[in-house]
């Protein structure tokens, strides 16, 4: 379609080929109207002024020359500010076209009809021509106006919008990249409002926006518009599609829920700006969104993404007068999808240090210098190259500070807020959403930043060590034995997607407890004996909640689904919780339901507990969750493995009640191990291998059950030994009898890491898979091939 000597264009008859024409934003929003609007997608209608009705304004009065010649007094030398400012208040002094004027009332009046009033709100944004390019991205630099209602007050806001193509940052960032004046050209979208202000919005990322794994949508949601997640002002709701269960209409796809603090929300003021506000408790407390409604999102963002062909950047918006979703922007994802993921970049801490605070690590890099604290931006001779910039939250002004900086940390903001998505593209480490690191951090101390330890980002005092290697994955030996990696904190997962390992052979449910759920699952079901400060303790946390049980199983679920979904369809091996009650006892609420032991690591725990009194009702609650994630969730990749299974009968037992819980080996492809971690679990191989489907070796425990040395014992230390031959001639015992009886025998622990002539042993002894730490794996790929080929 030509466009040529047309001023305003309906959204519906422009697509993504016609940035030229209208800027990426509306490009990309009438790509959405004529090819997903018709597949379900729900996009707000508009219109968009051309690149040519910006030109020919330009051209009026001879504006264009003057805002040349201002940009030559730049290059000569002149302040950016000053510079900014002139070409600003230029253009506000220099009427819009009267054609141009005209066309953009009629159109606004063509939209009228179908919102059943005269004068609708309208969403009046900058879309700049250029925006977008795979080597450049405008997004954000330019102005947009808000709940602008009339014809007035709409062309008022396009004219500002035509004056915000020469911000001080968009200037900069043009002149950086090389853009004269005249390559760029700036469109103006006008599309009708979601009054969101009184439901919610966010954005949504059709891969990790942290890791890149490309199967889950991840949605931020905020009450009130979208500005909030956007800048990182509030800690937003956080939830997780996964992609692959999204066609299963008997599923529940959405893995991840966390719900963010929510402390403030936006909503309009007047003149088309936004003022915040703070929410109540009960907004803080609740979810924006319903699993249904986060469904309806992921499923429109897999649409987006497949018509594109690359993955996306969305935002979204519920109108909280109707509760209808809507599509308001796409545009593709520029970071993350464009990360090589065949290369690992290894950061890894040297030394120890004090940590002084935490928040959520974006990227997986390292960064020292001295702390730069501030509320607002200063300029760049404030600010010098290397520093630590501390603030509590950070828009678009601070971003040539952030180009400077050797890392970055917040107050507040989650994994989409805008320090963390600038932080992402410029390289730089960051931790976001401390909450305290203004308070706590002191301009000009010495401190090393590190988000190279999972998903949470640490802030050490002083200089502390570290060092950085690059590992090409394509160049990985292919091993026979199976490589796993041992997971415990679902926030990590997706970190370590690329490694190209054989699935989990130990995924901790017992971490998962202690930092998901944190509450003992008998002080949820037995509230009554709690003291009064832990049963509000208790309360506070299941806030929400149906009942205090769903909290639990509901935390433990989606943690378990995260693990599952990031080497799906690959086996990952969940270990029920193996706590001893001195562990259990810290949970909130633990005490009254756990007794005093002279020797916890012996005592009360794993397949003993299960069946007992004293916890048996806690084991159903585990249960409960492992079936929702197996069954609800699809995630039927999960295998149940069982820790300190003393004897047969106890097996027995345990599979007993798992079976009154409706999880019976081997139906629905149910598979269960058992850990071999007792020298009863050798010597009684055959008969365990009548009730489960493998075995994995806790190296660390049968070490120390069969010399009779406590692992933990320095003074022991010597004798502490897994190559011992009694613990190696048991492993040996273990393999031989289980394969004759067909079942599987894995390895997890350390020791295969640290030692190589280990790692051959147990090749040598035809172990079927070892289990690792995610930053051993390539270091153990390395052995496992060696011992192989020898």
């Amino acid at each position: 379609m030509s466009f040529e000597g047309r001023r305003v264009v309906p959204l519906s008859e422009v697509g993504r080929s016609d940035v030229s024409v209208v800027g990426g934003k509306n490009a990309s929003l009438g790509e959405l109207i004529r090819h997903l609007r018709p597949v379900g997608v729900r996009v707000p209608d508009g219109f968009a002024t051309t690149a040519d009705a910006y030109r020919e304004y330009m051209r009026t009065g001879g504006l264009g020359d003057r805002v040349a010649a201002r940009l030559a007094d730049l290059r000569a030398g002149a302040a950016l500010t000053e510079v900014g400012a002139a070409i600003r208040a230029g253009i506000l002094a220099t009427p819009l076209p009267q054609g141009l004027k005209d066309e953009i009332t009629a159109a606004y009046v063509r939209l009228a009809p179908g919102e059943r009033r005269a004068d609708p709100e309208v969403a009046v944004r900058s879309s700049a021509t250029a925006e977008d390019l795979p080597e450049a991205s405008f997004a954000g630099q330019q102005e947009s106006y808000l709940n602008v209602r009339g014809a007035a007050a709409l062309l008022d806001a396009c004219h500002r919008c035509y004056a915000s193509l020469f911000t001080d940052r968009a200037i900069d960032y043009r002149e950086r990249l090389g853009f004269g004046e005249s390559s760029v050209a700036l469109s103006v979208g006008v599309q009708l409002m979601v009054r969101s202000d009184l439901g919610g919005s966010g954005v949504a990322f059709t891969l990790d926006p942290e890791t890149g794994y490309r199967d889950v949508v991840v949605i931020d949601a905020a009450w009130g518009l979208g500005e909030s997640v956007v800048s990182g002002r509030v800690d937003p709701d956080e939830y997780v599609v996964f992609k692959p269960v999204l066609p299963e209409k008997a599923l529940n796809p959405v893995i991840g829920v966390a719900i963010g603090d929510k402390a403030t929300k936006v909503v309009y003021a007047e003149g088309g700006l936004t003022r915040t506000v703070d929410t109540d408790s009960g907004e803080r407390a609740a979810r924006v969104l319903d699993d249904g409604e986060v469904r309806s999102l992921g499923q429109w963002a897999v649409a987006v993404e497949e018509h594109y062909g690359t993955p996306m950047d969305l935002e979204w918006a519920k109108d909280g007068r109707t509760g209808q979703l809507f599509l308001v922007q796409a545009r593709p994802e520029t970071v993350r999808s464009r990360t090589d993921s065949t290369v690992l970049h290894r950061y890894r801490l040297t030394e120890a240090g004090e940590c002084l605070v935490t928040g959520a690590a974006v990227g997986e890099a390292v960064g020292a210098g001295p702390v730069r604290s501030l509320a607002i931006p200063v300029g760049l001779e404030r600010f010098p190259a290397g520093s630590v910039l501390v603030t509590p939250v950070t828009d678009p002004d601070w971003e040539p500070l952030m180009k400077r900086a050797a890392a970055i940390v917040t107050d507040h903001g989650g994994r989409t807020s805008h320090a963390a998505i600038v932080s992402r593209e410029l390289g730089v480490p960051a931790v976001v959403g401390t909450g305290e690191a203004t308070a706590v951090l002191v301009d000009g101390q010495q401190v090393t930043v590190s988000c190279a330890e999972g998903a949470e980002g640490r802030v050490y005092a002083g200089s502390v060590g570290y060092e950085v290697s690059d590992v090409d994955l394509t160049e990985l030996p292919a091993t026979r034995t199976k490589v796993m990696l041992n997971l415990a904190d679902p926030g990590a997962a997706f970190r370590w997607s690329g490694l190209p390992a054989d699935g989990v052979g130990l995924a901790r449910m017992e971490f998962m407890v202690a930092h998901r759920v944190k509450v003992h699952p008998m002080a949820l079901l037995r509230p009554e004996r709690l003291a009064p400060d832990e049963r509000r303790a208790v309360d506070e946390l299941t806030e929400g909640h149906t009942d205090a049980a769903e909290y639990f199983v509901d935390r433990l679920a989606r943690g378990v689904a995260t693990i599952a979904a990031s080497r799906w369809p690959y086996p990952v091996v969940l270990r029920t919780s193996d706590f001893k009650t001195n562990e259990y006892a810290k949970l909130i609420g633990g005490g009254p339901f756990e007794p005093a032991e002279a020797n916890p690591m012996i005592g009360w725990r794993g397949a003993s507990r299960y069946y007992s009194d004293g916890y048996r009702d806690g084991f159903a609650l585990e249960c409960r969750a492992i079936r929702r994630v197996r069954e609800e969730f699809g995630l039927t990749n999960v295998v149940v493995m069982i820790p300190f299974c003393r004897t047969p009968r106890e097996a027995d037992r345990v599979l007993e009640v798992m079976a009154g819980e409706d999880l019976r080996r081997g139906e629905r492809g149910l598979q269960v191990h058992v850990m071999a971690e007792i020298p009863s679990n050798v010597v009684l191989a055959r008969e365990f291998a009548e009730r489960f489907d493998g075995f994995s070796i806790g190296s660390n425990d049968l070490t120390q059950l069969t010399l009779g040395v406590d692992r933990d014992s320095a003074e022991l230390a010597e004798l502490f030994d897994e190559t011992n031959p009694a613990v190696t001639r048991s492993i040996e015992s273990l393999i031989d009898v289980a394969h004759d009886a067909g079942r599987t025998v894995g390895l997890c622990g350390q020791r295969p890491s640290d030692d190589p002539t280990f790692a051959a042993f147990l090749v040598a002894a035809g172990i079927d898979s070892v289990s690792v730490a995610p930053d051993s794996f390539v270091t153990v790929k390395h052995h496992i091939h060696k011992a192989e080929q020898s």
